[in-house]
């Protein structure tokens, strides 16, 4: 299992999550000063139900923290993680944009 997150150019980039070699899924995002903003989580049918859209989630909320960014939850599913589990997130999570 990897997880990475690539920034092209420090504005659009990906969490991306390989299993085996392979692409297992990805989270599209952008960061803009100290906004990361989430737009997307995909992950791949043959990967669905064994937890790996919550890794992404963990490695987005880490490299947050890691970077001093707030998240704007503009997914569905991480805005819901984050609205079921706001004492979790409520150092990253940038509510007033929404």
């Amino acid at each position: 299992m990897e997880i990475t997150t690539v920034v092209l150019e420090n504005v659009k980039g990906e969490v991306q999550l390989f299993s085996d070699g392979n692409k297992a899924g990805k989270m599209d995002i952008s960061v803009i000063g100290e906004k990361l903003t989430v737009y997307h989580t995909e992950v791949d049918q043959q990967y669905e139900g064994k937890g790996f859209a919550r890794l992404l989630l963990n490695e987005l909320v880490s490299y947050a923290r890691t970077h001093d960014l707030k998240i704007v939850p503009l997914c569905p599913y991480v805005h819901g993680q984050f609205k079921r589990h706001p004492e979790e997130y409520n150092d990253v999570w940038m509510k007033e944009a929404l």
